[in-house]
């Protein structure tokens, strides 16, 4: 019988035949793949050929294939839809990988043939997408530690093998630790929730076999509980739940992982010849330098945290008025911000939900991205790897763009927060290939489901990433897409953000669930009005998890990062009733992989680019002028790594931005 990972999938849009993939398939299809591959690499390295583009570079681009087949199911899965075989296959191949790829990065034949290419580059008449990459593959290799030699690439592959295990432990100790908490409620103790909280818990007793409602870790279901309960003891005890994730000792305590992956990142970038992790990981991002970082964190914490601070004043007062005697507390900071919320815009959330119902957000998300780029979405009936999935074709001018795949439900098998991936990424080199993208969110389930504004904002951002991703129109893979710096990534994510507070979007699509009628334009105008409200709360969490990530990998590493967490928080003199968005033993973004590490700060720095980006557009002509979403297709959303990000973003723009409009958008300008 044939391992229905490995074959060429003869599927509708071969799309994965997820129905006849079980999890016993994993583990012979990774092994078999990763031969396969080592085997096409070693071919190349010992060809007897004179090196150039087209055998070396060209060369690595075919190989793989298999592996990227098979690997793009199992970490897709992995995330959205994890169970324990899933959790040991992950286990064992993290090191396997890790040591596969360091094999590949560590060949020396064929990284002479790689350097070879490169000092002959300016002889060979190459497109500019072809030097982009040569010079691409030739910093990867280097970056990896191709130029060790001896005990150096010894340590470098042990290294690497040892950070794989880790980042795989922190993230399975997190959905543990999120996974087995839950605190079954009382009928008394839903007194004076919201009808929608209500169903988002009964929801969750149900999705985890209760007898009854459920409180649970997700995201979803907690922070709404935490701006609705007016029980004060029960918020403690949700919030303590929620901020203890990763540290609650035992085996799926985290503060001893992190603090080992942080010895090894420091210790892999000195073996490198740079000074420190933050030095190594910034040096291939826009802002080049841990300083330029700083700068940018500490111009926009100042008048965030004055913000926060005038804030908590006033929702001390609040609480004082309750005849809640003490300091305001971080459980009790969405409860009193939702109160105040409601009546300085006479907006409540309860009556703002109804609106904001999951299929219609969905339609918008496709509608805004047809009046900007003229792209349809067809429903599909086709398998999928859990029943909460839906597919859609994507189509233009009537020709196949891509396939697009939301999985947007909460559940226990799948881990916290939202993103974008693909099973299969854009490239017209060695074959054509049509993107397969995946939006997974944690919206709590109903009948219909409804979002909150946050929630819905979380949507689009998430979409923004798939137009990146579906629109991409580049030759070679490891350009396309999303393949760019990491400070740049999120530039079409948080734009497309923008255009949900777009008032004739909001006519459109914010339906109410009952009645079917649009959002009252009063309804409405608060909506907008309120859009930059608690944003003081919300900056100062994010930009204190970011100087922290900063700290962790700047300088010497930290034997105890609990402590370093306390110390820069203190000297940036952190707001009492605020904790950071992810406290280190939950810090995903920065310890399940280093795909973040030394770079949660990109959110903002992309923040800087998507609101001087969306004045563009209304400097133009308003959120769908043409020729501003031509320009932004071409120079951004289909460019992939075509480019320094500077660059595109300068051809978009006509200069760069600075952090006015930032401040501006978060309505934190003095």
């Amino acid at each position: 019988m044939t391992n229905p990972l490995l074959e060429t999938w003869e599927t509708p849009f071969g799309l994965a035949p997820f129905e006849r993939i079980s999890d016993a398939d994993f583990a012979p299809a990774i092994e078999a793949a990763m031969a396969e591959d080592l085997a096409e690499v070693e071919a190349i390295a010992a060809s007897e050929d004179a090196p150039s583009f087209e055998n070396t570079i060209e060369g690595l681009m075919r190989t793989g294939a298999k592996l990227d087949q098979v690997l793009g199911v199992f970490y897709n899965l992995a995330g959205a839809d994890s169970n324990p075989a899933r959790e040991e296959i992950m286990r064992e191949f993290s090191p396997k990988l890790a040591a596969h790829s360091a094999a590949i990065y560590g060949n020396t034949a064929l990284f002479e043939r790689i350097e070879a290419v490169w000092q002959a580059r300016d002889t060979l008449e190459l497109t500019d997408e072809q030097q982009r990459v040569l010079m691409l593959t030739r910093r990867g290799f280097v970056r990896a530690g191709a130029a060790l030699e001896g005990d150096a690439a010894a340590r470098m592959k042990e290294i690497k093998g040892r950070l794989a295990i880790l980042g795989t432990a922190f993230g399975q100790n997190l959905l543990a630790d999120e996974r087995d908490w839950q605190r079954a409620l009382s009928e008394d103790e839903l007194e004076g929730l919201p009808a929608f909280v209500v169903d988002a818990v009964r929801a969750a007793g149900e999705e985890r076999g209760a007898d009854g409602p459920v409180l649970t870790l997700s995201r979803s279901v907690i922070v709404p509980f935490l701006q609705f309960c007016p029980n004060r003891s029960l918020r403690e005890e949700a919030w303590r739940a929620w901020a203890a994730r990763g540290a609650n000792g035992g085996e799926t305590d985290n503060r001893d992982v992190a603090a080992e992956i942080l010895q090894l990142r420091s210790e892999r970038a000195r073996l490198l010849g740079y000074d420190d992790f933050a030095s190594y990981k910034l040096e291939t991002e826009m802002a080049k330098t841990p300083d330029a970082v700083r700068s940018l964190l500490m111009d926009v914490w100042q008048p965030a945290k004055a913000r926060a601070e005038a804030d908590a004043a006033l929702l001390e007062e609040r609480m004082v008025a309750d005849g809640v005697n003490g300091p305001l507390q971080a459980w009790d900071w969405r409860y009193y911000s939702e109160a105040r919320r409601r009546e300085e815009f006479a907006l409540n959330e309860a009556e703002l939900k109804p609106y904001f119902q999951l299929d219609r957000m969905i339609e918008a998300a496709f509608a805004c991205s047809k009046r900007l780029f003229g792209l349809e979405f067809r429903a599909l009936d086709v398998p999928l790897y859990h029943a909460d999935c839906r597919a859609w074709e994507v189509t233009r001018d009537g020709q196949h763009v891509a396939v697009f795949i939301g999985d947007y439900f909460a559940r226990a098998s799948k881990r916290s927060g939202a993103w974008c991936s693909a099973f299969r990424s854009q490239r017209k080199f060695p074959d054509v290939q049509a993107p397969v993208v995946v939006n997974v969110c944690n919206f709590a389930k109903g009948d219909p489901a409804l979002l909150s504004y946050d929630d819905a904002r979380t949507l689009f951002h998430e979409f923004g990433h798939a137009l990146h991703q579906m629109l991409s129109n580049v030759t070679y893979g490891m350009i396309s897409g999303t393949s760019v710096a990491r400070d740049f990534v999120e530039l079409p994510s948080q734009l497309y953000e923008h255009w949900l507070d777009v008032p004739e979007v909001l006519q459109e699509f914010a339906t109410h669930a009952e009645t079917g009628e649009a959002m009252p334009q009063a309804l409405l105008d608060k909506v907008l009005a309120a859009a930059t409200y608690d944003m003081g709360f919300q900056t100062v969490e994010y930009v204190a998890s970011a100087l922290v990530d900063l700290a962790f990998h700047e300088g010497e590493p930290p034997a105890d990062p609990m402590a370093r967490q306390a110390e820069v928080l203190a000297g940036i003199g952190m707001p009492e009733a605020i904790i950071m968005r992810h406290a280190t033993p939950h810090f995903a973004h920065v310890f399940t992989g280093d795909g973040y590490s030394s770079g949660y700060y990109s959110y903002m720095w992309s923040e800087v680019m998507d609101a001087d980006a969306f004045e563009a557009f209304e400097e133009a002509g308003g959120a769908f002028d043409p020729g501003m979403a031509e320009k932004l297709e071409k120079f951004i959303l289909s460019a992939g790594g075509s480019e320094e990000a500077d660059v595109l973003y300068t051809k978009f723009r006509g200069r760069m931005p600075g952090v006015d409009a930032l401040l501006k958008g978060r309505g934190l300008a003095a």
